[in-house]
């Protein structure tokens, strides 16, 4: 190491940066915005300005912090008597500046660390921390829409997830495109194509750009790839100025094993549980966080506030939630420590996921919490109070598998998986779901969605406009990977820019059309999102014709007027003349043709019903009306009474 240099003037203390109540509660696990103390930050002390550096080590024998306006050279930060928080003023350091700290373990060798509350840091494969000010420019635009409070299911959701690296580049260099593009690029579509949210996958810095940002090492900083920190601000805020929400996919799971990051931080395990059968994840060869040090929640919790309050952003879609619910997780029997009572509940990582949602329901109540949870662990979305874990939604894992496990049948042996899409209804109601066809679907040899699907090219896109409308108006909330709406022939590639060249083909450029006319009309039919989480407000219609492929529910808001009855033949035949029972509207016996997956504006063969059908005053299958349809091919039919208006309404002519 460099000499070292003492920071200090004749009568610095840590306790003129760290007052008692910061120590106290940072101690306990309960400082709320820890990143406002640890970290490095802008200071001035006693008429002298430089920066004070900050950082939990508890078992470092010393601590230096290196800055490159200093050469680089070594200065010796003190430890606080309580808390095990080493301090230290630099004069020399200023913003926009790097720094690293050297950390003598407490095995007495020296580790080069990163700051884990470093707002900013070096590109990768660098791993410098940058000093960054302590507010932005220009404050974070709230989004208009925020205000409802925490878990309210009675509003259209439909999430469009994005990996910043490749959904387009730079068309000249091949480059990233940076904050600043995406704000003036990504936000415009996400809004033309009706989408409410954009997702984007994990923005927190990570060393592997393969890993998608799921092995993040600089949860604080968004990643340098794409720009400075205040881009993301922009990038936030223009989202908001388009009235999208903004989710980020958060990463408190696990964490890579680089030595320059979280791992052993101060000669031993500190972020991570000791024993490799609790701290280690075999499946990724990354650390698990230890839940139970209430220091390692705190900063988790902190940082999940950090971005909603430091950037705006609206919420987080919480990363492998099953992974961290059960300690024999991806574990062979024994290779893992049952918990108290003898268990495989992970008792740490339950109450963290309860405190993370509390902590945010209080702090930011218009924020959501989504948890990719694949297992049937009870009572994710269900509040604490009630024994929950908080979650304002869940994935719908079993859905999505039994749905894309049914489209990928051919025709013919459909009828023996025909429950593949009823069994769902039974529990679409017990939380508060969200539908995925996320990147997962899309990787790892499984193909692009359209390959998924049965049959020949055309019944491949004909299946998937189905899937598409299925899913839009299945109970749930929605979620599609960005390009499912191109219907790509191969699947994701993180390395290449989406195949947008694909769209000149009328094709690939129908399905396009039909997600976006999907998404408008999911917002404008309250009857598809407002009584989401009402079971009353979902009825078969036709639930046991599997011989025939068709099955017909009607969705109801508190408006008989609003109903929408949906019905979907996925057979690659022409049907005439097929009766299903229809709810009274209320207003008459004419049904609009509101959508039809079959027409030929979005690639189909045009057949269907004209536009409207007249149904009969005639009960049949315990409805008070009945109506005759023609049913296209592998296609479904969204029907509403008597709209008042059929402008920009696609059916066939």
């Amino acid at each position: 190491m460099a000499s070292a240099q003492d920071v200090r003037a004749s009568n610095f203390s840590p306790s003129d940066w760290l007052g008692d109540l910061d120590v106290w509660l940072l101690v306990e696990g309960r400082h709320t915005r820890p990143w406002q103390k640890l970290g490095a930050h802008p200071w001035t002390w006693q008429g002298q300005s430089g920066v004070v550096f900050a950082v939990w080590a508890p078992r470092a024998r010393a601590v230096h912090v290196r800055c490159d306006a200093s050469g680089w050279q070594a200065h010796a930060l003190q430890l606080h008597p309580d808390g095990g928080i080493w301090v230290g003023f630099v004069a020399q350091a200023t913003v926009g500046q790097w720094y690293k700290f050297d950390i003598t373990g407490c095995n007495g060798v020296v580790i080069e660390k990163t700051d884990p509350y470093a707002r900013a840091t070096e590109l990768p494969p660098g791993n410098a921390a940058r000093i960054c000010a302590t507010t932005f420019s220009e404050p974070a635009l709230q989004n208009p829409a925020v205000g409802r409070q925490l878990g309210d299911n009675t509003t259209a959701m439909s999430i469009y997830e994005v990996h910043l690296g490749s959904w387009r580049r730079n068309l000249a260099t091949g480059d990233y495109l940076t904050w600043d593009e995406m704000a003036a690029e990504l936000v415009p579509y996400v809004r033309d194509m009706g989408f409410t949210h954009l997702e984007l996958m994990p923005v927190a810095e990570h060393p592997f750009y393969g890993s998608w940002g799921y092995q993040p090492t600089g949860l604080y900083a968004p990643t340098a790839r794409y720009g400075e920190p205040e881009g993301f601000r922009r990038l936030v805020n223009a989202a908001h100025a388009a009235g999208l929400k903004l989710i980020i996919d958060w990463v408190p799971a696990h964490f890579p094993n680089d030595a320059y990051g979280l791992a052993c931080f101060d000669g031993a395990p500190l972020y991570e549980y000791a024993d490799p059968r609790e701290g280690v994840h075999q499946d990724w060869n990354t650390l698990i966080y230890d839940w139970s040090r209430p220091q390692v929640r705190n900063f988790l919790i902190a940082n999940a506030l950090f971005w909603i309050e430091h950037y705006g952003v609206d919420g987080l879609r919480v990363d492998a939630v099953a992974s961290m619910l059960y300690r024999d997780y991806s574990r062979a029997p024994g290779a893992w420590i049952p918990n108290r009572h003898g268990g495989h509940e992970n008792l740490e990582a339950i109450a963290f996921l309860r405190e993370l949602n509390d902590t945010l329901r209080a702090e930011a109540p218009h924020a959501v919490t989504i948890a990719e949870e694949s297992t049937a662990f009870p009572r994710v979305t269900h509040s604490t109070e009630e024994g929950g874990l908080g979650f304002t939604h869940k994935w719908n894992m079993g859905w999505m598998h039994d749905t894309l496990g049914y489209f990928a049948q051919d025709p013919s042996c459909r009828v023996h998986h025909h429950p593949k899409l009823t069994f769902s209804l039974v529990y679409a109601h017990s939380e508060r779901y969200v539908l995925p066809l996320s990147h997962d679907e899309v990787v790892h040899g499984k193909g692009a969605l359209l390959q998924k699907m049965a049959g020949d090219r055309w019944q491949q896109l004909a299946n998937l406009r189905a899937l598409y409308a299925w899913m839009f108006a299945h109970p749930g909330k929605k979620l599609l990977f960005m390009g499912s709406e191109l219907a790509p022939e191969t699947e994701w590639n993180h390395d290449q820019a989406l195949p947008w060249h694909g769209l000149s083909d009328p094709a690939h450029a129908g399905l396009q059309h039909l997600v976006r006319d999907l998404n408008r009309q999911y917002r404008q039919h309250h009857a598809l999102h407002s009584r989401d989480s009402d079971p009353a407000a979902f009825e078969w219609l036709v639930v046991d014709d599997a011989e025939h492929g068709v099955l017909a529910f009607a969705r109801h808001s508190h408006d008989p007027q609003e109903t929408v009855v949906v019905v979907a033949h996925l057979w690659p035949t022409v049907r005439h003349g097929y009766r299903v029972g229809l709810p009274d509207g209320g207003v008459g016996l004419i049904w609009h043709e509101v959508l039809n997956t079959d027409s030929s504006h979005y690639g189909g063969s045009n057949v269907g019903n004209h536009g409207q059908v007249q149904a009969q005053r005639l009960a049949h299958q315990g409805q008070p009306c009945c109506v005759d349809l023609t049913l296209p091919p592998l296609a479904v039919l969204w029907l509403r009474p008597a709209l008042s208006s059929l402008k920009d309404l696609h059916y066939v002519s």
